[in-house]
Order: structure tokens, then sequence, then C-alpha cells
């Protein structure tokens, strides 16, 4: 049976598990099982900023107001119509909160293909890529559960550092990272360190985070959201990750003209969408929305179409494997379960230091 669970677009806390037949796919398309996906924060910013960035128009649902989540998963190939593709393949990619999905594959290599559904064609092209996992290391091929909750955040970190990098760190003298017991705060924080910025790397977050956030040691300090105005005033670089619209109005005050560059990452605070408490403008820097698609195409132009992601893949390969200690791994299945994670991510509950995977296969019937 055909288990999805659909999101309200005007009031993300109401839901609908949906079921039905599965799928049979045509001529030129293939039916995935999606055996496993990841639930972080990262899919709370994907429901936020669905209608800016597109995200919920790579699987729409055909009926408002309702849409379909993304997340990062794993999926099993079971019935193919593309002689190149074999049942039993794995796959990583960008699927629905969904049991299965019909799959049109183009471009296909031993490494991956590119879903050509028509009506994904406009949609930035890195979320239409999925990777053939047989093909890839089996260091890779061991960490399927890490791949998907900790490399999407992970590679924005990455990108997010190589974008400061790209730009001679603004000039800034220090980058404070909002919502640092993330999982895309704190990758942020090493790979800013592991790219040679030679100024302070400042994480802020709630006081119940900081000491799990220090023992990450990625941080040369961990700041309290309520002692935010201990903060240096040097020239800084604010990576606002959790879009909390009070905390960054303060930090501007703060800092004031030293705020020399606000990019706004995510959207985990998914009602607040002002700039400021207010809704003026805040001293210093004009925020700016950071799209990683752009930054990885301008790379792709520079370096080869790619050699970005490879970079990124072994730097989050290597940074999980050094933090693994300090990480809680943890699997659910069905539904309802579903639901509460979903729930509990809008909600904020759930700590950078767990690592939640989902399946809707259980319903399969």
């Amino acid at each position: 049976m055909l288990t999805e669970l659909w999101v309200d677009r005007a009031d993300y806390r109401h839901t609908r598990v949906v079921r039905g037949d599965i799928p049979q796919p045509g001529e030129g398309e293939i039916l995935v099982a999606i055996d496993k996906f990841a639930m972080t924060a990262n899919n709370v910013t994907y429901a936020a900023s669905g209608d800016m960035f597109g995200y919920w128009q790579f699987y729409p649902t055909g009926e408002d107001p309702w849409g379909k989540v993304t997340v990062w998963g794993i999926g099993e190939v079971i019935a193919s119509h593309v002689d190149a593709i074999e049942v039993g393949e794995r796959l990583y990619g960008f699927f629905p909160m969904s049991s299965h999905v019909l799959m049109t594959p183009g471009d296909l290599t031993d490494r991956g293909f590119t879903d050509v559904v028509t009506h994904r064609q406009a949609l930035p092209g890195l979320y239409n890529q999925f990777a053939r996992t047989r093909s890839e290391p089996d260091a890779l091929q061991a960490l399927e559960d890490e791949r998907c909750i900790f490399f999407p955040l992970f590679m924005t970190g990455y990108v997010i550092a190589d974008l400061l990098l790209d730009n001679d760190w603004y000039g800034v003298e220090q980058v404070v990272i909002g919502s640092a017991s993330s999982k895309t705060g704190f990758s942020t924080a090493a790979f800013v360190r592991a790219a040679g910025f030679t100024g302070a790397i400042v994480g802020l977050t709630g006081e119940q985070n900081v000491p799990f956030t220090e023992a990450l040691d990625c941080y040369d300090s961990v700041v309290p959201y309520g002692d935010l105005e201990t903060l240096n005033k040097a020239p800084a670089a604010y990576i606002d990750i959790a879009g909390d619209v009070r905390v960054r109005s303060q930090l501007h005050r703060h800092l004031n003209a030293a705020t020399t560059c606000t990019l706004l990452v995510g959207a985990t605070h998914w009602d607040q969408f002002a700039k400021s408490v207010e809704g003026g403008p805040l001293p210093g820097s004009e925020p700016e929305v950071f799209f990683a698609p752009a930054q990885i195409e301008k790379r792709d132009a520079e370096w080869g179409r790619g050699v970005m992601m490879g970079k990124a893949y072994a730097a989050s390969i290597e940074l999980v494997q050094k933090l693994s200690p300090t990480l809680a791994m943890e699997s659910h299945t069905g539904a309802e379960a579903c639901d509460g994670v979903w729930q509990a991510l809008l909600d904020n509950e759930i700590s950078g230091q767990r690592g939640v995977m989902l399946s809707l296969r259980a319903d399969d019937g």
C-alpha cells in the first residue's frame, strides 16, 4: 500500500495520512520503494521556503492546500521499465515523505541519473539528481543513515563556508552562528575553520544546549542567547540558521554597523518572516537569503561540474566520523511516528545531537 504524509501548506501542524494503491511504472519509468529517510530541521526549512524556492513543486499533490514535504532518503528500485536500471538497486536522493514514488530516469550514468519528469524540469537541478549507490565507495555505502541525516546539512555548512571564503570572509573578524547546536550550525563552524578563517568562531545557542555544543569542539566560544550582548563588537558575519527574528534583531542592534554580513540560512522558526521585530530595517548589513545551489553552480562553472560536491562529500564523511561519538542515532517506522517527529520539529524539540530516520514502508500491506 502507498502511504504518504501530506502537510497543509497554510498550517504546517495540520497533516493528513494518505493511503492508496501503489502506482505502476510505465515505459521509461521506475518504481522506487523509499526505504528510509531523515527528518531534521532542514525539512521545516523546505516547507517554510517552499514557495520561494519551489520545494513544494517537486512532488505535487494536485490538491490544495496540501503538499508533500521533501526529505533526503534511500530508495530501492522494485520495478523497472528502464533497461539500464535493475530491480534491487539502491538510490540516494530527494524524496517525498512517502513509501513509494514513480521516477523517470534521464541523463543516466553508472553513478546516477536525473529525474526528467516534466514538472521538475524548471526546478533546481541539484535536487533532481539521484545517486546509484552501488557505484560508490564501500565507506560511503556503509553510511546510509548518516548520509541522509547529516550530509545535506553538512554540505550546506560546507557551501556557506565556501561562500564566505569566496568573498574574502567579507572582511570580518568573527563569524557568529545562530542555532549553534544544529547540524548545519556546527558543520558550518567546522568548515569555516578548515577553510582557513583565522578570526573567532562564536556559537549562539539555548542555555540547555551549551554543554553539547561545547563538547563538539567546533567553536572558539559558545554563548547562550541570554548573554548575546556580551559578544565582542568586532566586524562580524552572522549565519542565521534558525530564522529567529528576535535574536537577529538583538544581534544587529548590539553589533550595530559591525554586522557586516547576515546570511538567512534556515527557517526552523517557520512562523517568523519579518526582517526585524518591528518589521523595519536593522542596523548594519541587510540580511540576505542564502541559497546553496547558486554557490554550487558558480563553483561548477569555475572548477568543473561536480568538483565542489565531491569536496563537500569528502569533508562531510570526515566530519561525521569525527563527531560520531557525540551523536545519537534513532529509527522509527509508520505514519504516526512520522507525524510525531514532524510536530516535534515544528516545536524545535529535536536536538541537533539526535539523528532521526523514518520509514513509511511498514504500512505497505
